[in-house]
């Protein structure tokens, strides 16, 4: 994962703390989800990093933080998940597809950001996945 700064999470944890998730295990963290609803797309959660600690992987806990998300109070007028994703990255790629399918919505690939977005030569593209359209109806907003 990219190292992102100590103020970073603390603005998230404050400022988007109704759209951040955290997972615990035997009091360790294991796993979190930041993420914000664009102001200019209010039926959007954007998914700006998702990550879970070796004790936690092949859990399905990546599928069940993003659940809990989508069933936040301030998701419920969310239509759409979307994250971007570098190729490079098979596990969240694998995590998102899986995450589409379970919900029966459709899982869609276009532009985000290319490498020319970035400093020179210190990124690949990262192209914008999108998940849905999520309803009332859809599994994850079905309360167990």
């Amino acid at each position: 994962m990219d190292p992102n700064s100590a103020y970073l999470y603390l603005i998230l944890c404050t400022d988007f703390a109704e759209t951040c998730v955290v997972a615990e295990w035997d009091g360790a963290l294991v796993g979190f989800v930041t993420a914000y609803r664009p102001p200019s797309r209010q039926d959007v959660i954007f998914v700006w990093q998702i990550g879970v600690a070796a004790a936690g992987r092949r859990r399905g806990l990546g599928k069940r933080l993003l659940r809990h998300l989508l069933q936040a109070p301030a998701c419920r007028d969310v239509r759409y998940l979307e994250a971007t994703v570098a190729p490079s990255n098979h596990a969240s790629k694998r995590l998102f597809t899986s995450v589409a399918e379970s919900l029966g919505v459709p899982y869609e690939m276009g532009l985000g950001f290319t490498s020319d977005d970035f400093p020179e030569g210190s990124h690949e593209d990262e192209p914008r996945i999108r998940i849905g359209p999520i309803t009332t109806t859809t599994p994850s907003r079905v309360r167990d």
